[in-house]
């Protein structure tokens, strides 16, 4: 009798630790779950690529819990920021409802219900992260476990360049099917993640952070991690991201006066992108010299080339060199512009459903082709063309549209890859505003608080700061705040500084 009362203290002091332990276990299983978990669907959603994952069923689970606790007070948050989320979620549904409803933007309902929950989806982690920091302590643990598993995603996308190991992306609808993919030599690794461009995000904006932990704790081994991070960085070959890194790094370094460091970090720096050719290369290939045919009456633009893994295809998008200048004929040049004339009439012709005979092709490519002059110019890169041509202009056309609350979310695509314009093309000028606060309340919260009496803490704070400088400068060509592990990153380690803030100087 003695023996089973002693067996049912033990479970209820299991079962009490459980319930006050209950948040920081589901953050510490969520730290660990959302960089690592690959995204396999789980439910297709219609008229669109984007699905329901395990990791969203985790999160409802999560939430859950979170509110339950919250209810029964064993958990407190930060209501000196809920007003400005709450304004801002308003600002997302309204935006919604006003596209939907009024303008006809949001054309599928449920898809552009989903698009605006998962702002709140994503941005509920700051409170809970927050609420799961009671000590110092604590945040140091969540921080490290945070290191450790970027450590595992470092390693796993070296491991994707250099030993096969599989990947599972969402760049195209095809592979958002969740393939297991193998990447190719030319390939740029993505590691877990989504993409290369959302991987390069997550690691621009933690690596300050753990330099932080390097000059407030003096242990190598965060230095260690900074260089392991810094190779898998170059082996993304992410452009925005790598200049993000540069001048959040350098600002960083030049701020807190270690220019000894800056000088090493420079040298790997520099090192690493040498070793990577296609960063390198893909720097080289933003802007081309080439002569490309235009048609003046039509607008027509070709750039005769072949498409190749091992080189970053020209755009479109260009500017004349010397225009007076006559063009010489150029014999190679002109077969190339004829296969690709008549790459594209084919292709046209099969889409239709018709099959042309050889006389056929040879009429339509001399009618296709008599339009078209040679041109000297200066041509960008196709993915620095289709922002310039496409995605910028509709975003800014959809805040022209409806400036005050957008056209709703969704109703530009998936994708912008210019955060500051997506904001304002879906949620206008009050959804935008009322971000951008939240931002900017956050950074002058932690920034308020840096105290000369405090110096490794100062550096964690520091560290932070840096690392959201990075993330705003990605934001300018990568939808940065959208792309979920980066997101749910973002606001849990934000909470986590809400929270240390909170034990460490109240």
């Amino acid at each position: 009798m003695l023996t089973l009362k002693k067996r049912m203290v033990k479970l209820l002091n299991l079962l009490k630790w459980l319930d006050n332990n209950l948040i920081k276990i589901l953050l510490t299983a969520f730290i660990f779950l959302i960089p690592l978990w690959p995204k396999f669907p789980l439910f297709d959603l219609e008229y669109t690529y984007i699905s329901i994952r395990f990791e969203d069923l985790f999160i409802i689970f999560f939430v859950f819990i979170f509110f339950i606790q919250l209810i029964r007070r064993k958990i407190t948050i930060p209501f000196k920021f809920l007003l400005l989320f709450i304004i801002f979620w308003i600002g997302v549904f309204a935006s919604y409802l006003y596209g939907h409803y009024v303008l006809n933007t949001v054309p599928v309902k449920n898809i552009g219900f989903l698009h605006a929950a998962r702002r709140i989806e994503y941005m509920i982690f700051f409170f809970i992260a927050a609420s799961a920091v009671k000590s110092r302590r604590d945040f140091l643990f969540f921080i490290k476990t945070l290191f450790f598993v970027l450590l595992l995603v470092s390693l796993y996308g070296i491991g994707q360049k250099f030993f096969g190991f599989p990947a599972v992306q969402t760049m195209n609808p095809e592979f958002a099917l969740g393939h297991i993919l193998y990447l190719t030599p030319e390939a740029r690794v993505s590691s877990t993640f989504a993409g290369h461009y959302d991987l390069a995000a997550y690691l621009v904006f933690l690596m300050p952070i753990i330099l932080s932990f390097y000059f407030a704790r003096q242990s190598k081994t965060y230095f260690v991690l900074f260089i392991i991070a810094l190779f898998t960085l170059t082996l993304t070959a992410s452009r925005i991201s790598f200049i993000a890194y540069s001048v959040s790094l350098t600002t960083f370094l030049l701020f807190l006066k270690k220019p000894k460091h800056l000088f090493i970090i420079a040298l790997l720096t520099i090192g690493f992108s040498l070793l990577s050719k296609n960063l390198t290369s893909r720097f080289f290939q933003t802007f081309q010299v080439r002569r490309i045919f235009v048609n003046e009456k039509t607008g027509q633009v070709v750039v005769p080339q072949k498409i190749s893994v091992k080189e970053l295809p020209a755009g479109t998008f260009y500017l004349q060199l010397k225009k007076d200048q006559p063009v010489e004929f150029d014999p190679a040049l002109q077969k190339k512009l004829e296969e690709k004339l008549l790459a594209d009439i084919r292709e046209e012709a099969s889409k239709s459903g018709i099959t042309l005979t050889s006389t056929e092709e040879a009429q339509l490519l001399a009618t296709m082709s008599a339009g078209l002059k040679p041109v000297n110019t200066v041509v960008s890169d196709i993915s620095f063309a289709t922002r310039l041509q496409v995605e910028w202009p509709r975003a800014i056309k959809a805040f022209l549209q409806s400036p005050y609350l957008g056209t709703g979310p969704s109703s530009i695509t998936e994708a912008t890859d210019n955060d500051y314009l997506r904001w304002l093309g879906e949620f206008g000028l009050l959804g935008t505003v009322s971000f951008l606060i939240i931002l900017i309340s956050i950074f002058f919260h932690l920034f308020k608080r840096i105290n000369n009496n405090l110096p490794s803490s100062n550096f964690l704070i520091y560290g932070y700061l840096f690392a959201f400088f990075g993330l705003l400068i990605n934001a300018t060509y990568i939808d940065v705040f959208e792309a979920s592990k980066v997101a749910y990153t973002y606001w849990t380690v934000s909470g986590l500084y809400l929270g240390f803030l909170k034990s460490n100087y109240e």
